[in-house]
């Protein structure tokens, strides 16, 4: 059989498809950040991705689609990394305090804000965007950060009786304050060491709640 000399073989459909779709959604996230929602296309898209329109709409059925992807996968990685530090510790005050720094790190961050103001500013328009941002992100973040809470709470390592309020209440002790400024400020910059210290203060009212020591 004849065979090419230095031709190198094509590479899989999958590994191309694979290379497209993070094309799009890199060129995706470029577009909602620098037009918002309500001005983006997926005409610019596509053109930012380098590839065709119907090659987008292959990989996402719509714009709400695609944007949703690009806000929950984040959401999800930075709360899978957060999280899986505390399933197995028997120190929960230092894993507390550790996710905490994590948390209010990988949150108050320019990038994220700006999505966070974008999810907003577009949510009387595109309320389903903004249940999306809520219910596949925040939410599932929250659930998955009670049922850690509740598993320390039935290792005797916290007290809690009520897991999903408690998950608020650690969230929210945490990043309320640099939140609050981050959102209506978008030039704000925080210190580590100021960051850090929201983010103690906070498990310190946390564990004075539920804490059992």
């Amino acid at each position: 059989m004849h065979q090419s000399i230095g031709r190198e073989n094509p590479a899989p459909a999958e590994g191309r498809s694979t290379r497209k779709r993070l094309a799009i959604l890199e060129a995706a996230r470029e577009v909602f950040m620098r037009s918002g929602y309500g001005g983006s296309s997926m005409d610019e898209i596509a053109a930012v991705a380098k590839v065709s329109k119907q090659t987008v709409y292959k990989h996402f059925a719509d714009k709400e689609n695609l944007f949703t992807e690009i806000i929950t996968k984040d959401m999800d990685r930075r709360s899978d990394e957060l999280i899986r530090a505390l399933s197995d510790t028997e120190d929960a005050d230092g894993n507390l305090r550790h996710l905490a720094r994590r948390h209010i790190t990988s949150i108050v961050k320019p990038e994220v804000m700006r999505v966070r103001r974008i999810v907003i500013g577009e949510a009387d328009r595109f309320p389903e965007l903004a249940r999306a941002w809520s219910q596949t992100g925040v939410e599932r973040g929250l659930a998955k950060l009670a049922e850690r809470l509740a598993d320390l709470s039935r290792r005797g390592l916290l007290r809690v009786e009520d897991p999903d309020l408690a998950a608020q209440h650690f969230n929210w002790l945490i990043l309320s304050i640099p939140m609050n400024t981050a959102m209506f400020d978008p030039d704000a910059q925080f210190t580590r060491d100021e960051l850090e210290r929201y983010a103690d203060e906070g498990v310190r009212v946390f564990l004075a709640a539920y804490g059992v020591g």
